[in-house]
């Protein structure tokens, strides 16, 4: 079996698109990504650049939490927006726009579907004291070894002992039910574009 550690260390310098190639391995059939960018080609150019820019533009308030395997390479990452953090304060949405724009520019179809999703969710995201899970992915070939576990219950020790609330979104129904594990609840399945994928939103309540 692998052995993996809890890094708590923020992602920085050169990590940031080694952090940001995980993410695009992990989220390359993602419903989400696949209707906004419809080929391979066009995933593999943007993900890779909308995760940096996540990643990298975090807030006083965002953290990352990464697992690393025995070789130290990045297989797990957490991005959260601790208690107060959402929504993200204009300054840090600034910063993420040029890598957002860049992410979306060969395909101009892709800012007004992405802008119709976001206001949706926006429109959704309850405004109770949480943690607001922003991502949570694990490489391909380290999936079903306990790395989002992990990475769910080191957060959770802070999320409880504050007594808050944590949010989430999916596009995938699969991870309905394994988020139901840790606790957490569907709230709504919003549906931004006609036959376009839907979203689910996730409540886990403050224990």
């Amino acid at each position: 079996m692998p052995s993996y550690r809890i890094d708590e260390r923020p992602i920085k310098g050169r990590e940031l698109s080694l952090a940001a190639q995980v993410g695009k391995r992990a989220f390359f059939d993602d419903p989400f990504f696949s209707f906004l960018f419809p080929s391979e080609k066009m995933r593999a150019r943007s993900l890779p650049i909308f995760f940096r820019t996540v990643f990298a533009h975090m807030g006083a308030k965002g953290r990352t939490v990464t697992v690393r395997n025995e070789r130290n390479e990045i297989v797990g990452i957490a991005a959260w927006q601790t208690t107060g953090g959402y929504p993200l304060p204009i300054g840090v949405q600034l910063t993420q726009m040029p890598g957002s724009f860049r992410a979306m520019f060969p395909r101009s179809k892709s800012f007004s579907d992405g802008f119709k999703y976001m206001a949706a969710l926006t429109n959704a995201h309850t405004k109770d004291a949480q943690w607001y899970l922003m991502v949570l992915c694990c490489d391909p070939t380290d999936q079903r070894s306990g790395v989002g576990t992990m990475l769910l219950e080191h957060a959770f020790a802070d999320v409880d002992t504050e007594g808050v609330g944590s949010y989430l979104e999916t596009p995938r129904q699969d991870n309905v039910a394994y988020y139901r594990r840790f606790g957490y609840q569907l709230v709504e399945t919003i549906r931004p574009i006609e036959g376009a994928p839907p979203y689910y939103t996730m409540w886990r309540p403050p224990r």
